[in-house]
Order: C-alpha cells, then structure tokens, then sequence
C-alpha cells in the first residue's frame, strides 16, 4: 500500500516515485508537559498522570463562595465536576492569573479517583525529558518545595530551570482545604 501510486503527490507523483521514509529516532527519556505560569516560571508534568489538557473559557469555570483564594471554581468534563486551581499561586506566585481572556488553559491531573484541573499561563507542549538528568531544586520558595521531584538547567547563562512538579503531592496537599 506504501508503494501505490495513487497516494503520491506534487513532484514525486509526476515522476512515478516513491518517496523515501526516515528513520524514526527513538526517544531517550520519558514524556512531559512543559508550561508556564503568570511568573513566567517554567514547569513540566509527567504525561503518565495527566488526563487531559483543556482551553477552557472563563465563563465556564463556575465561582464557588467561600472557598480557598487558590481555586478558581469548578469545571463539568465528561459529567464528572473537578475543583480548578490556579497553579501559580498555589505555587507561591504574588501574580494571579489573568482570567480576562478567551481560553485559560487547564491541565487535568488525576491519581486513583480524584482529579483537579490546574490552571495555567501558556503550555509549551509535550517533550521528552531524561529524568536521570534532574537535579535537585535550588532557590525555590518553601511553598513550592515540597510539590517538585527536581529540575533540570536549561539556560546556565540566565539560571533558568524547567522544574518537575509531583502532581500526587500536588492532588494530595492539605493546602486546598486553607
């Protein structure tokens, strides 16, 4: 079926041949979501514990009363309602996230039966990190030292670091009944 005519197209189509296939690298690490929050701190998550990734309107994140300052309200995905938190602030970020857009992007994260969705700046997108290369953290906030499993340098010359975020101690934190 490769090799059948019919699906070529452009140049190749017109000469008869077949184009060549590259080889396909094999991924050395494991897979993760890379994102931003309203700081401009940059964060990954294992792609193992996330359900899903959302660009979920404003307006359809409904405002609970006299919850904590961390949450932003509650979400409806598939029938089931999950809590949506901003992670920056959650994180110990003085800047909230602007919710005066479109879309705010969520990441849904899930352990056994509880799901939360967190609420982020920007998402970079999926990537393949070597968690033999994670270092342990330096100069975080002791807010957000007990969510990290490590870091990794990606810009020696400015001190930026890509840090792993623990999305169980993220679901499991006694943080969200303050």
């Amino acid at each position: 079926m490769i090799g059948n005519h019919d699906f070529l197209t452009g140049a190749d189509a017109e000469k008869g041949q077949v184009p060549a296939f590259e080889e396909l690298e094999n991924p050395e690490g494991e897979l993760h979501l890379r994102f931003y929050v309203p700081s401009g701190a940059e964060f990954a998550l294992n792609a193992i514990g996330i359900r899903e990734v959302l660009s979920q309107s404003p307006d359809m994140i409904t405002a609970i009363p006299n919850v904590s300052p961390l949450l932003l309200g509650t979400i409806n995905i598939r029938g089931r309602v999950i809590w949506v938190a901003d992670l920056g602030k959650f994180l110990g970020d003085e800047e909230p996230l602007n919710t005066d857009r479109p879309d705010i992007p969520v990441i849904a994260v899930e352990d056994q039966d509880t799901m939360l969705g967190l609420a982020v700046d920007n998402i970079v997108g999926m990537v393949w990190l070597d968690v033999d290369e994670l270092q342990r953290p330096t100069n975080v906030r002791d807010t957000m030292e007990p969510f990290l499993k490590g870091e990794w340098l990606i810009d020696k010359e400015n001190g930026k670091y890509l840090r792993l975020l623990n999305q169980v101690a993220l679901l499991r934190s006694a943080r969200w009944a303050a």
